[in-house]
């Protein structure tokens, strides 16, 4: 019981200090972008990110040993991810989800709503899994479809990867290269990341990652990164 409190207390202490970040984050936009608030609803200038949460419907993905599945999982990081921009960021940025519900969608239809929304950038969110149960942390992934187009995907994926080390205390695995269609069928010219948020298959990991509040905290490191990268 007392290591269960110890971890309802870590998570709320670092829940607690990337809200007082993002109020510091929020003040910087309302005074260095006053005259984009006033024109908010001129939708062409907010920066279009589309949050592809892997798997869904049949797909399942890894899962833990008690059975909670990775496709759960990283949709309810994603729905926070929604939550948190509305709330907190007055829907600053236009986020929108390849899925909203347990639906499988196809690799070739995620790729495709995003070219077809012009999305600025593309984050595909999962979970890991390893026969070795002692492997941990993140891992990020980039496909280099050019020298800028690299660079800023990469510094995306740091700055993501430092937020969850720094403020999660998440092992960092650092940024990879991938083949994954979703990355490799994106505009060359997008910022585009494929994120391992975490091992299913280690014990620590997945018990993390299985609690909701633990979601959120993910969901904030990543919005707050995303806000960081902008230069906001």
């Amino acid at each position: 019981m007392k290591s269960n409190r110890h971890e309802r207390l870590s998570i709320t202490l670092a829940v607690s200090k990337i809200l007082n970040q993002f109020m510091v984050l929020l003040f910087c936009i309302f005074f260095l972008n006053l005259s984009y608030s006033q024109s908010r609803k001129d939708q062409s200038n907010k920066t279009i990110v589309v949050i592809d949460p892997g798997h869904g419907g049949k797909d399942d993905g890894a899962t833990t040993r008690n059975g909670i599945k990775e496709k759960d999982i990283v949709l309810g990081i994603a729905s926070k991810l929604v939550e948190f921009n509305n709330e907190l960021l007055e829907n600053h940025l236009l986020l929108f989800l390849t899925r909203y519900t347990d639906t499988l969608i196809s690799l070739s239809d995620r790729t495709e709503l995003a070219k077809k929304l012009k999305a600025d950038i593309f984050i595909s969110i999962h979970c890991n899994q390893a026969i070795n149960r002692t492997a941990s942390g993140t891992e990020v992934f980039i496909h280099p479809k050019s020298e800028v187009q690299a660079e800023e995907s990469a510094y995306l994926g740091f700055t993501i990867q430092k937020g969850l080390a720094d403020i999660l205390g998440v092992k960092n695995r650092g940024i990879k290269f991938g083949n994954f269609q979703v990355l490799r069928d994106y505009n060359d010219s997008s910022v585009t990341v494929l994120l391992e948020l975490g091992f299913l298959s280690q014990t620590d990991e997945a018990i993390y990652l299985s609690k909701e509040e633990s979601q959120s905290a993910v969901a904030l490191v990543i919005l707050q990164s995303i806000i960081k990268f902008l230069g906001l």
